[in-house]
């Protein structure tokens, strides 16, 4: 009998000979093992290594211009080795690294191996302090905001340690940057240059250097101006917090830096042994950008992104404090593209940075962000803030706004004609995806953008208000939301809606969405014209199901064809009584309550007088279970006959 091992190795030798293994094809390749002086090629690992892979993807870049300097279109591929990429500086990608339609340029991940760019540092040489603590020294010039333990996010001390302080007494309706605190919520703590103050609006929130404290008027000042429209103060008895606190340094997990000193000190989780724990902090806020430069036509194109992974990266703020508008727009992406055509980035893996993951900032076209898992983020998911024609589908965006609250999983502004679909968004605490970058009626670019078989869900956490799982601002034609699937949505106040048509938004067609368990409605439409709500099922709100907000003499929208299913609040609410909208040829049923309660005193047969829904019916739908969040219409439902249509896909 031979020998085991010689049968295998005759195997091998013979499944080579004849290339039914065949070693990834590339031009070049980049390895943490490689080295800058060498070709970047592949070596055979039975000669003396004296050649091979490069060491940094900077160097692959450098020799992927100088095989294209000839202008010859033909396609390249950098294959990077699996392991951890430690850079200095940003990787950047000019319109000199383009590729074209015919001879596309890809960096990508070696077959089955993950290479991660990272941004931190690990820090080494921890003492035992007493009392609990661990410490050690870094340079005083390196300063940061985010640390991570063994790749799990920790926390700054912060006061008070749960819930929130609430704003006393506003100053003034001009006084933005001071309020009156309660007896005994903010002292003259130490190093209060350090410390930050977390201030919410009903939508955004603020992040506060102090300027001052006066204690015996109660009285904190910033360094940094409310820029809520509506008062100095965004709600009456608003919510903050202090973050950054040395005096409530006492609870495992919870970490300090001393500016002035240099020292970082941390107290570990129960079973955490520092002398063998991998201790990050990031020493840039972004990993990658994209340079092109639209307004002299220079593009970056056909440039690829393809299963790489990015590892921390931080966030700064700055000395006039941070003061939010909608969505976190102003933060930036760990990846940040500027005037990119026909470019893409897929199956990467972005997760511990302190801003957005993906920001196509400007100008950017007929790109794909597809694949990707954004996660673990001090802000959102992805940004899209002008351009037209990109496809953002089958992300994976969770656990966002650690840093940046408002922060949502999608973000598209003024730019028309996107196909966002199939992602999967959850736990974060505002939107889900958010379109459009105009109030009112005025001219804007986006149109023609569809937003289909998305899954968000878990939203909101009830901290932020005037939320939606889907929200929309601004003229919208040609627009559509459809195939849906948006559940759990919970805000701090008013404003936990499923899908929300805000601020204008006109020309919407809103079809076969399954929307349930959201707080103030499955529907709400603050003001706009032209838009179609129909075949959809909204199910078990909590505050009302269906709101409209502000009555204007147009036709505000038609709503037909939707199954409404509750059991507790109201059918309608908001602003009814001006029969400027449509609804017919709906399918209401409350579960544990008055067959139909529209509006106060006001029953099926008067509202049907009054020209609503005038086939609409009072039916029980027949769902297959749907506390469980199972809408499948049941053989003998009744909504078939009413031209409801079964929906089949939503959130897949």
């Amino acid at each position: 009998m031979r020998p085991i091992g010689l049968i295998i190795g005759l195997i091998l030798l013979i499944v080579f000979a004849t290339g039914a293994i065949a070693m990834p094809n590339a031009d070049f390749y980049v390895s943490v093992k490689g080295n800058d002086a060498w070709s970047g090629k592949l070596s055979d690992p039975n000669e003396t290594r004296t050649d091979g892979p490069f060491a940094t993807i900077e160097r692959a870049r450098k020799a992927v211009r100088a095989l294209r300097s000839d202008g010859i279109p033909r396609r390249i591929t950098v294959l990077i080795r699996g392991g951890t990429y430690t850079i200095s500086k940003p990787l950047v990608f000019t319109p000199e690294d383009s590729g074209t339609k015919r001879g596309p340029i890809t960096y990508a991940a070696y077959p089955g191996e993950k290479p991660i760019i990272s941004g931190g540092r690990r820090i080494t040489g921890w003492k035992k302090a007493g009392d609990g603590l661990w410490t050690v020294d870094v340079p005083t010039s390196w300063y940061f905001r985010d640390l991570y333990v063994n790749g799990e996010r920790r926390s700054r001390p912060r006061l008070p340690k749960e819930g929130f302080f609430y704003i006393v007494e506003s100053l003034g309706q001009d006084v933005h940057d001071a309020f009156r605190y309660a007896e005994g919520d903010v002292k003259p703590w130490q190093n209060l240059d350090d410390v930050e103050i977390i201030a919410f609006n009903a939508w955004d929130e603020l992040r506060f250097h102090i300027a001052s404290i006066d204690e015996k008027a109660r009285i904190i000042t910033f360094t940094g101006a409310n820029n809520w429209p509506f008062g100095a103060w965004g709600q009456n008895n608003a919510r903050y917090y202090a973050e950054n606190v040395l005096e409530a340094f006492d609870s495992p997990g919870q970490w300090y830096l001393d500016r002035k000193t240099g020292v970082l000190s941390y107290r570990p989780l129960p079973g955490e042994d520092m002398k063998k724990a991998e201790v990050i902090a990031p020493t840039m806020n972004q990993l990658l950008r994209v340079e092109g430069d639209p307004a002299k036509q220079n593009w970056v194109e056909n440039l690829h992104l393809r299963g790489l992974g990015f590892r921390y990266a931080g966030w700064d703020l700055p000395k006039e404090s941070y003061i939010s508008i909608q969505a976190a727009v102003k933060i930036g992406g760990v990846i940040w593209v500027n005037g990119a055509r026909h470019c893409s980035i897929q199956d990467c893996d972005i997760s511990r940075v302190g801003q957005y993951g993906i920001d196509l900032a400007g100008a950017c076209q007929n790109n794909l962000v597809k694949g990707n898992t954004i996660h673990d983020m001090g802000a959102g998911g992805i940004k899209l803030g002008s351009g037209d024609h990109n496809q953002l589908t089958r992300n994976h965006i969770y656990d966002l706004g650690h840093t940046y609250l408002s922060a949502v999983g999608i973000w598209v502004g003024n730019s028309g004609h996107n196909l966002i679909s199939y992602n999967h968004i959850h736990d974060l605490n505002y939107t889900g995806i958010s379109v459009g970058w105009s109030w009112g009626y005025g001219p804007t670019l986006t149109v023609g953008n569809i937003i289909e078989h998305n899954h968000i869900h878990d939203i909101g956490r009830g901290l932020l208000s005037d939320m939606g799982g889907i929200y929309t601002l601004g003229l919208a034609p040609e627009s559509v939301i459809r195939y849906n699937l948006i559940h759990d949505v919970q805000s701090f106040s008013y404003g936990g809606w499923g899908i929300y048509l805000d601020e204008g938004t006109s020309g919407m067609l809103v079809e076969n969405n399954i929307v349930y368990r959201t707080r103030t409605g499955g529907f709400h439409q603050h003001y706009g014209k032209d838009n179609v709500i129909r075949n959809n099922i909204f199910a078990f709100a909590k505050e009302g199901q269906i709101q409209r907000s502000r009555p204007e003499e147009h036709i505000s929208f038609t709503f037909e064809h939707n199954i409404v299913y509750w059991s507790e609040g109201p059918l309608f609410h908001g602003k009814w009584d001006d029969g400027h909208f449509n609804v017919d040829n709906n399918i209401y049923w409350h579960t544990d309550g008055p067959p139909f309660d529209s509006l106060p005193g006001t029953p099926f047969e008067k509202w049907q007088e009054m020209g609503h829904d005038q086939h609409s019916v009072i039916a029980d739908p027949m769902f297959a279970d749907p506390r469980k969040g199972d809408f499948t219409l049941l053989e003998d439902s009744p909504a078939p006959k009413l031209g409801f249509k079964p929906i089949v896909g939503a959130g897949d």
